[in-house]
């Protein structure tokens, strides 16, 4: 309630006529705290019931960016090559920093109802949680703040912020709704930042960045290693699916799973288990701690998310191997180091492996020195007819992702040279290079035809390498345990 006056959150007024009051309620949680920094405590929020307010009248835009993983793991592979601080901020209250554009009259929050002004209502200046628009006109401050201030958004993320000092070093910034983290050479760049940052709003300084969204950061400054794991995270979701006890497995998804369609209920006994069954919060659970942290679950989720609609008893059993696989490897970690590797791309597609459509998958992973910073396993959206066309189109998707990561690091001072795709299809090589239009090709979308520009223009280069060396194999199949640990080698997940 202090900060909502503190931050003149509302005006009282009587509601004009015509107008409709938009309803609030306090929410009560206990909230965790960081191990050795903060303390566990109990929070009170005053939360506005954003769901009654009428389009084009309360709210027009509702969009707020947040920062992508990929650049918060580039920014990680950044500091421990240049061996940077990294510090991390939280900002208090962040949505009653937002300015609001609309009037938005609510309810006098139950239990602080001004005396003698009981049939008053509060015109909001300010927006408040529960709003529909309050993470937009928070992100729209918080860059007009930035961008005053002499730092620069990047093009090719609108959540990740850049300033150069006159001594040529630089000063970065990652902004996911109110967590920052913060990387500069020097401990004084970070202090000054932190500094403008809290005459301008309310900020609660967390240290050296120790964990984020759910993933910890551990460095070890001595050998110049920084890892990353989620192994809170998982505990905790072993804990929710009682997986705890499960005995444990070696890969992801073994050989034995054929997932497809047919095999969702049929008799009305299978329906009303799979309706008991927590199938949908299992594989987003389990895509999260992927898109985060673990690129090995990438195929394995990627194939179980597509019977969320209609999950069968074997598309469970499934999603139950992935936790067995889970409880056995929970300490698995990205490890960024020192190496003058630039941005390297693997690259693999799996012909027609979708039983019900026959489309084929792409799989890619990028890395910095050495360790995965982007990856994706995911269905093609046309049906290929030979392995040379489901390889081509995956080195397209990968060369789009090429060029971005190649754009991030260029506007974070990081010269990388050339960025190097390998595929392992020699076929599909000769067709990124040639400029036959054949009869053969001549049904691929134009789309994927714009790999060949950029390979011609010399942005990116394409080149071969063999299966056994190819890390993206892990994201097309279910691979032998040998097989798989040394992909996982390859791209810098360790245990």
């Amino acid at each position: 309630m202090e900060s909502l006056h503190k931050n003149k959150t509302w005006d009282l007024v009587k509601l004009p006529k015509g107008k409709k009051t938009v309803r609030c309620k306090w929410v009560f949680k206990k909230k965790e705290g960081t191990p050795g920094v903060e303390e566990p405590k109990y929070k009170a929020r005053l939360v506005a019931k954003g769901y009654s307010q009428v389009p084009g009248v309360d709210f027009t835009d509702v969009f707020s960016p947040v920062v992508k993983h990929s650049s918060i793991r580039a920014l990680l592979g950044i500091v421990a090559m240049h061996d940077l601080e990294l510090e991390q901020l939280d900002v208090k209250t962040a949505f009653l920093h937002g300015e609001l554009e609309e009037d938005i009259y609510m309810q006098q929050p139950e239990g602080f109802t001004v005396s003698e002004k009981e049939d008053y209502v509060c015109l909001l200046k300010k927006s408040l949680y529960g709003l529909k628009q309050s993470p937009r006109q928070w992100y729209k401050r918080f860059d007009s703040f930035m961008t005053s201030h002499d730092f620069k958004r990047s093009s090719f993320d609108s959540c990740v912020y850049f300033k150069k000092n006159n001594d040529g070093s630089f000063v970065y910034l990652l902004l996911y709704v109110d967590d920052m983290l913060i990387a500069a050479k020097d401990k004084g760049e970070i202090r000054k930042v932190k500094a403008q940052l809290s005459e301008e709003f309310e900020m609660k300084d967390l240290g050296p960045a120790k964990k984020i969204l759910g993933m910890e950061i551990l460095r070890d400054r001595k050998t110049s290693k920084l890892y990353l794991s989620q192994k809170g995270y998982i505990e905790k979701l072993l804990c929710r699916f009682n997986m705890r006890s499960a005995k444990p497995v070696s890969t992801p998804l073994a050989a034995h799973f054929r997932l497809s369609s047919a095999l969702s209920p049929q008799s009305d006994d299978e329906i009303k288990y799979m309706s008991h069954v927590p199938y949908s919060s299992a594989v987003g659970s389990l895509m999260y701690a992927m898109v985060c942290s673990r690129p090995d679950l990438s195929y394995a989720v990627s194939a179980v998310s597509r019977y969320m609609a209609n999950p069968g008893k074997e598309h469970w059993k499934a999603v139950q191997w992935i936790l067995r696989y889970l409880r056995g490897t929970t300490n698995v970690c990205l490890q960024f180091g020192r190496t003058e590797d630039g941005v390297i791309g693997y690259v693999d597609a799996d012909f027609a492996g979708d039983l019900d459509r026959r489309r084929s998958l792409t799989g890619y992973v990028f890395t910095i020195g050495g360790c995965a910073i982007s990856w994706k396993a995911t269905l093609q959206t046309t049906v290929a007819l030979s392995t040379t066309e489901a390889e081509y189109m995956a080195i397209t998707e990968a060369c789009k992702e090429a060029i971005w990561l190649k754009g991030l690091f260029s506007e974070l001072n990081e010269d990388l040279q050339i960025s190097t795709v390998f595929c392992d299809s020699q076929s599909a090589i000769f067709l990124t290079k040639d400029q036959m239009f054949h009869e053969r090709t001549k049904h691929i979308d134009v789309r994927y035809h714009f790999v060949r520009d950029i390979i011609a223009r010399g942005d990116i280069v394409v080149s071969k390498i063999s299966t056994h060396e190819n890390p993206a194999d892990m994201m097309t199949k279910s691979l032998p345990i040998t097989k798989f640990e040394h992909c996982l080698d390859l791209v810098g997940v360790h245990c």
